[in-house]
Protein backbone atom coordinates (compact mmCIF):
# COMPACT_ATOMS: atom_id res chain seq x y z
CA UNK A 1 0.00 0.00 0.00
CA UNK A 2 1.49 3.23 -0.96
CA UNK A 3 1.68 5.91 1.79
CA UNK A 4 0.39 9.54 0.34
CA UNK A 5 2.66 10.94 2.86
CA UNK A 6 5.98 9.62 2.01
CA UNK A 7 7.29 12.79 0.43
CA UNK A 8 5.87 15.37 2.87
CA UNK A 9 7.25 13.51 5.67
CA UNK A 10 10.53 13.05 3.62
CA UNK A 11 11.12 16.74 3.34
CA UNK A 12 11.01 17.09 6.86
CA UNK A 13 12.97 14.95 8.44
CA UNK A 14 16.41 16.40 9.96
CA UNK A 15 19.55 14.64 10.59
CA UNK A 16 20.08 16.96 13.44
CA UNK A 17 16.59 15.64 15.09
CA UNK A 18 18.10 12.49 14.71
CA UNK A 19 21.51 13.06 16.76
CA UNK A 20 19.31 15.67 18.90
CA UNK A 21 17.47 12.01 20.08
CA UNK A 22 20.72 9.79 20.23
CA UNK A 23 22.35 11.93 22.57
CA UNK A 24 19.28 12.44 24.79
CA UNK A 25 19.18 8.80 25.33
CA UNK A 26 22.37 9.01 26.89
CA UNK A 27 21.23 11.57 29.80
CA UNK A 28 20.29 11.33 33.04
CA UNK A 29 16.75 12.22 33.82
CA UNK A 30 16.42 15.51 35.99
CA UNK A 31 15.68 14.42 39.59
CA UNK A 32 12.00 16.08 41.57
CA UNK A 33 12.79 16.35 44.91
CA UNK A 34 9.42 17.26 45.91
CA UNK A 35 6.82 15.67 48.09
CA UNK A 36 3.43 14.65 46.62
CA UNK A 37 1.92 14.23 50.16
CA UNK A 38 -2.03 13.65 50.33
CA UNK A 39 -2.59 13.43 46.30
CA UNK A 40 -4.09 11.38 44.12
CA UNK A 41 -2.29 9.25 41.05
CA UNK A 42 -3.76 7.20 38.77
CA UNK A 43 -1.79 4.89 36.88
CA UNK A 44 -2.76 2.15 34.32
CA UNK A 45 -0.43 -1.25 34.06
CA UNK A 46 1.26 -1.11 37.45
CA UNK A 47 1.97 -4.27 39.07
CA UNK A 48 5.04 -4.64 36.90
CA UNK A 49 7.92 -2.63 34.90
CA UNK A 50 7.65 0.78 34.50
CA UNK A 51 4.38 1.19 36.34
CA UNK A 52 5.41 -0.88 39.13
CA UNK A 53 8.39 1.42 39.73
CA UNK A 54 6.50 4.46 39.24
CA UNK A 55 3.60 3.99 41.80
CA UNK A 56 6.19 2.95 44.40
CA UNK A 57 8.24 6.24 43.52
CA UNK A 58 5.34 8.15 44.24
CA UNK A 59 3.37 6.65 46.81
CA UNK A 60 7.46 6.76 48.60
CA UNK A 61 6.69 10.43 48.28
CA UNK A 62 3.30 10.92 50.32
CA UNK A 63 1.03 10.16 47.18
CA UNK A 64 -2.11 7.94 46.74
CA UNK A 65 -2.20 5.57 44.65
CA UNK A 66 -5.13 3.87 41.83
CA UNK A 67 -4.02 1.49 39.73
CA UNK A 68 -5.47 -0.13 36.90
CA UNK A 69 -4.86 -3.43 36.00
CA UNK A 70 -6.10 -6.32 34.58
CA UNK A 71 -5.07 -9.19 37.29
CA UNK A 72 -6.90 -9.56 40.58
CA UNK A 73 -4.39 -11.15 42.90
CA UNK A 74 -1.12 -9.06 41.70
CA UNK A 75 -3.30 -5.58 42.01
CA UNK A 76 -3.63 -7.28 45.95
CA UNK A 77 -0.10 -7.74 46.53
CA UNK A 78 0.83 -4.48 44.97
CA UNK A 79 -1.85 -3.03 47.24
CA UNK A 80 -0.34 -4.45 50.20
CA UNK A 81 3.01 -3.86 49.41
CA UNK A 82 2.57 -0.44 48.77
CA UNK A 83 -0.20 0.43 51.89
CA UNK A 84 2.64 -1.80 54.03
CA UNK A 85 5.74 0.24 52.89
CA UNK A 86 4.62 3.90 52.44
CA UNK A 87 1.65 4.22 54.81
CA UNK A 88 -0.61 5.38 51.94
CA UNK A 89 -3.81 4.22 50.25
CA UNK A 90 -3.30 2.06 47.58
CA UNK A 91 -6.90 1.23 45.37
CA UNK A 92 -6.96 -0.35 42.05
CA UNK A 93 -9.64 -0.99 39.14
CA UNK A 94 -9.68 -3.93 37.21
CA UNK A 95 -10.03 -3.49 33.56
CA UNK A 96 -8.56 -5.24 30.68
CA UNK A 97 -7.62 -2.08 28.32
CA UNK A 98 -7.76 -4.36 24.96
CA UNK A 99 -11.27 -4.17 25.90
CA UNK A 100 -13.68 -1.20 24.92
CA UNK A 101 -16.28 -2.14 28.00
CA UNK A 102 -13.55 -2.12 30.16
CA UNK A 103 -12.35 0.51 29.10
CA UNK A 104 -15.47 2.52 29.59
CA UNK A 105 -16.23 1.12 32.54
CA UNK A 106 -12.76 2.28 34.26
CA UNK A 107 -12.98 5.67 32.49
CA UNK A 108 -16.63 5.54 34.48
CA UNK A 109 -15.12 4.96 38.05
CA UNK A 110 -12.48 7.71 37.30
CA UNK A 111 -15.10 9.75 36.20
CA UNK A 112 -17.29 9.25 39.75
CA UNK A 113 -14.62 9.72 41.67
CA UNK A 114 -14.79 12.85 44.01
CA UNK A 115 -11.34 13.08 45.07
CA UNK A 116 -9.52 15.37 42.34
CA UNK A 117 -6.57 13.33 39.87
CA UNK A 118 -3.44 15.12 40.46
CA UNK A 119 -1.58 13.07 37.91
CA UNK A 120 -2.88 10.59 35.11
CA UNK A 121 -0.54 7.88 33.51
CA UNK A 122 -1.02 6.35 30.92
CA UNK A 123 1.10 3.46 30.91
CA UNK A 124 -0.19 -0.06 30.15
CA UNK A 125 1.25 -1.24 26.74
CA UNK A 126 1.41 -4.16 24.84
CA UNK A 127 3.94 -5.40 22.01
CA UNK A 128 2.89 -7.84 19.79
CA UNK A 129 4.68 -9.84 16.98
CA UNK A 130 1.85 -11.41 15.24
CA UNK A 131 -1.57 -9.32 15.08
CA UNK A 132 -4.17 -9.86 18.09
CA UNK A 133 -7.76 -8.59 17.01
CA UNK A 134 -9.55 -7.04 20.16
CA UNK A 135 -13.86 -8.57 20.68
CA UNK A 136 -14.81 -4.72 18.78
CA UNK A 137 -12.56 -6.54 15.73
CA UNK A 138 -9.84 -3.91 16.03
CA UNK A 139 -5.84 -4.19 16.71
CA UNK A 140 -4.74 -4.53 19.94
CA UNK A 141 -1.66 -3.07 20.15
CA UNK A 142 -3.54 0.11 18.76
CA UNK A 143 -6.46 -0.45 21.32
CA UNK A 144 -3.98 -0.84 24.30
CA UNK A 145 -1.56 2.44 23.61
CA UNK A 146 -3.93 4.69 21.56
CA UNK A 147 -7.78 3.95 22.35
CA UNK A 148 -7.40 3.22 25.68
CA UNK A 149 -5.79 6.32 26.77
CA UNK A 150 -8.35 8.66 24.08
CA UNK A 151 -11.55 7.51 25.84
CA UNK A 152 -10.06 7.84 29.36
CA UNK A 153 -8.97 11.18 28.49
CA UNK A 154 -12.24 12.46 26.93
CA UNK A 155 -14.56 10.76 29.30
CA UNK A 156 -12.68 12.39 32.34
CA UNK A 157 -12.37 15.91 30.56
CA UNK A 158 -15.08 17.49 32.15
CA UNK A 159 -13.93 16.31 35.63
CA UNK A 160 -10.63 17.17 34.72
CA UNK A 161 -11.53 20.52 33.70
CA UNK A 162 -13.58 21.39 36.96
CA UNK A 163 -10.39 20.85 39.16
CA UNK A 164 -8.63 23.76 37.38
CA UNK A 165 -5.25 21.30 37.63
CA UNK A 166 -4.02 18.42 36.41
CA UNK A 167 -1.42 16.42 34.63
CA UNK A 168 -1.89 13.85 31.80
CA UNK A 169 1.41 11.98 31.14
CA UNK A 170 1.33 9.59 28.18
CA UNK A 171 4.26 6.74 28.89
CA UNK A 172 4.66 7.14 24.91
CA UNK A 173 8.31 5.30 23.32
CA UNK A 174 10.48 6.79 20.28
CA UNK A 175 9.07 3.56 18.34
CA UNK A 176 6.79 6.08 17.59
CA UNK A 177 9.38 6.85 14.76
CA UNK A 178 8.72 3.45 12.87
CA UNK A 179 5.69 4.89 11.89
CA UNK A 180 8.06 6.70 9.66
CA UNK A 181 5.74 7.88 6.93
CA UNK A 182 2.96 7.93 8.84
CA UNK A 183 -0.62 6.69 9.83
CA UNK A 184 -2.65 4.18 7.56
CA UNK A 185 -6.01 5.57 8.36
CA UNK A 186 -7.53 2.92 6.13
CA UNK A 187 -5.32 -0.01 7.69
CA UNK A 188 -5.82 0.82 11.25
CA UNK A 189 -6.33 -3.38 12.10
CA UNK A 190 -3.93 -4.01 9.48
CA UNK A 191 -6.53 -5.99 7.17
CA UNK A 192 -4.48 -5.30 3.83
CA UNK A 193 -0.47 -4.57 5.01
CA UNK A 194 1.47 -7.49 6.02
CA UNK A 195 1.42 -7.22 10.03
CA UNK A 196 4.76 -5.95 11.34
CA UNK A 197 5.18 -6.06 15.27
CA UNK A 198 7.48 -2.76 15.36
CA UNK A 199 5.10 -0.97 13.02
CA UNK A 200 2.06 -1.69 14.79
CA UNK A 201 3.55 -0.19 17.61
CA UNK A 202 5.11 2.67 15.83
CA UNK A 203 1.73 3.58 14.74
CA UNK A 204 0.02 3.19 17.79
CA UNK A 205 2.53 5.22 20.12
CA UNK A 206 2.01 7.75 16.71
CA UNK A 207 -1.52 7.80 16.94
CA UNK A 208 -1.13 8.50 21.18
CA UNK A 209 1.11 11.74 20.11
CA UNK A 210 -0.96 13.10 17.28
CA UNK A 211 -4.26 12.77 20.38
CA UNK A 212 -2.37 15.02 22.35
CA UNK A 213 -1.93 17.58 20.13
CA UNK A 214 -5.67 18.30 19.93
CA UNK A 215 -5.94 17.59 23.60
CA UNK A 216 -3.32 19.99 24.88
CA UNK A 217 -5.45 22.93 22.34
CA UNK A 218 -9.00 21.61 24.00
CA UNK A 219 -7.06 21.88 27.63
CA UNK A 220 -4.84 25.35 27.29
CA UNK A 221 -7.29 27.55 29.41
CA UNK A 222 -7.68 25.15 31.99
CA UNK A 223 -4.65 24.32 33.69
CA UNK A 224 -4.71 20.83 32.63
CA UNK A 225 -1.71 19.67 30.76
CA UNK A 226 -1.30 16.45 28.78
CA UNK A 227 2.74 15.44 27.37
CA UNK A 228 4.10 12.69 26.66
CA UNK A 229 7.22 10.67 27.39
CA UNK A 230 9.73 8.23 26.33
CA UNK A 231 10.82 6.12 29.37
CA UNK A 232 14.20 5.29 28.14
CA UNK A 233 15.82 1.77 27.31
CA UNK A 234 14.75 0.05 30.25
CA UNK A 235 14.09 -3.36 31.14
CA UNK A 236 10.11 -4.16 31.23
CA UNK A 237 7.89 -6.98 30.65
CA UNK A 238 6.50 -5.67 27.57
CA UNK A 239 6.25 -8.23 24.69
CA UNK A 240 5.77 -10.77 27.38
CA UNK A 241 2.31 -12.35 25.63
CA UNK A 242 4.60 -13.15 22.69
CA UNK A 243 6.27 -16.71 21.98
CA UNK A 244 9.01 -18.88 23.97
CA UNK A 245 11.66 -17.70 21.29
CA UNK A 246 11.00 -14.01 21.55
CA UNK A 247 11.08 -13.88 25.52
CA UNK A 248 14.43 -15.84 25.02
CA UNK A 249 15.85 -13.28 23.05
CA UNK A 250 14.52 -10.55 25.07
CA UNK A 251 15.77 -12.43 28.48
CA UNK A 252 19.35 -13.31 27.12
CA UNK A 253 20.16 -10.71 24.79
CA UNK A 254 18.19 -7.51 24.79
CA UNK A 255 17.77 -6.92 28.81
CA UNK A 256 21.55 -7.56 29.21
CA UNK A 257 21.85 -3.87 27.12
CA UNK A 258 19.08 -2.35 28.73
CA UNK A 259 18.81 0.28 32.06
CA UNK A 260 17.35 -0.29 34.97
CA UNK A 261 13.69 0.73 34.77
CA UNK A 262 14.36 3.28 38.10
CA UNK A 263 15.22 6.35 35.52
CA UNK A 264 11.68 5.41 33.90
CA UNK A 265 9.76 5.99 37.51
CA UNK A 266 12.18 9.50 38.47
CA UNK A 267 11.11 11.03 35.07
CA UNK A 268 7.55 9.78 35.47
CA UNK A 269 7.92 11.62 39.04
CA UNK A 270 9.37 14.71 37.36
CA UNK A 271 6.93 14.99 34.79
CA UNK A 272 4.35 15.01 37.24
CA UNK A 273 5.23 16.75 40.30
CA UNK A 274 8.35 19.48 39.28
CA UNK A 275 7.69 23.40 38.95
CA UNK A 276 9.70 23.48 35.87
CA UNK A 277 7.08 21.58 33.56
CA UNK A 278 4.35 23.47 35.52
CA UNK A 279 2.54 24.47 32.52
CA UNK A 280 4.16 22.73 29.68
CA UNK A 281 1.78 20.77 27.43
CA UNK A 282 1.54 18.76 24.23
CA UNK A 283 5.48 18.20 24.20
CA UNK A 284 7.47 15.04 24.11
CA UNK A 285 10.32 14.40 26.43
CA UNK A 286 12.76 11.61 26.39
CA UNK A 287 12.99 11.14 29.74
CA UNK A 288 13.02 14.65 31.03
CA UNK A 289 14.45 16.32 28.67
CA UNK A 290 11.83 18.17 25.62
CA UNK A 291 12.68 16.73 22.27
CA UNK A 292 10.72 17.18 18.70
CA UNK A 293 9.06 13.96 17.71
CA UNK A 294 9.25 12.58 14.08
CA UNK A 295 7.50 14.57 11.83
CA UNK A 296 4.23 12.75 11.33
CA UNK A 297 3.86 13.54 14.60
CA UNK A 298 3.35 16.83 13.99
CA UNK A 299 0.93 16.57 11.62
CA UNK A 300 -2.54 18.63 12.62
CA UNK A 301 -4.16 17.23 9.59
CA UNK A 302 -3.98 13.86 10.13
CA UNK A 303 -4.28 14.23 14.12
CA UNK A 304 -7.81 15.48 12.74
CA UNK A 305 -8.39 12.42 10.49
CA UNK A 306 -7.10 10.51 13.29
CA UNK A 307 -9.00 11.93 15.86
CA UNK A 308 -12.41 11.82 13.92
CA UNK A 309 -11.64 7.79 13.55
CA UNK A 310 -11.34 7.15 16.75
CA UNK A 311 -14.51 8.33 18.01
CA UNK A 312 -15.92 6.54 15.20
CA UNK A 313 -14.81 3.59 16.03
CA UNK A 314 -15.01 4.05 20.06
CA UNK A 315 -18.57 5.60 19.95
CA UNK A 316 -17.18 8.32 22.75
CA UNK A 317 -18.50 12.07 22.66
CA UNK A 318 -16.62 14.40 20.13
CA UNK A 319 -15.27 17.11 22.50
CA UNK A 320 -13.31 18.59 19.81
CA UNK A 321 -14.02 18.43 16.64
CA UNK A 322 -12.43 19.74 13.58
CA UNK A 323 -10.75 23.00 15.02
Amino acid sequence: MKNKNFKKYFKAYQWSNIVSMIKNNSRKPKICTSDFKGRLVVISGATSGIGYHTARKYASCGANILCINRNEQKSEALKTEIERDFGVSCKYIIADLSNMKDIFTAAEKLRSIETPIDVLIHNAGVYLTKRELTPEGFDKVFVVHHLSSFVINILLSEKLKSQEKARIILVNSEGHRFAAWGLQLSDLNWEIRRYSGLKSYGSAKLAQLLSMMLLADYYKPSGVTINAMHPGAVRSDTGRENGAAYRWVKKHLFDKTLKPTDISAESIYYLGVSEEVSGVSGKFFNLTTEEEPAPPALDRESAQELWAKSVEMTGVKDIIGKS
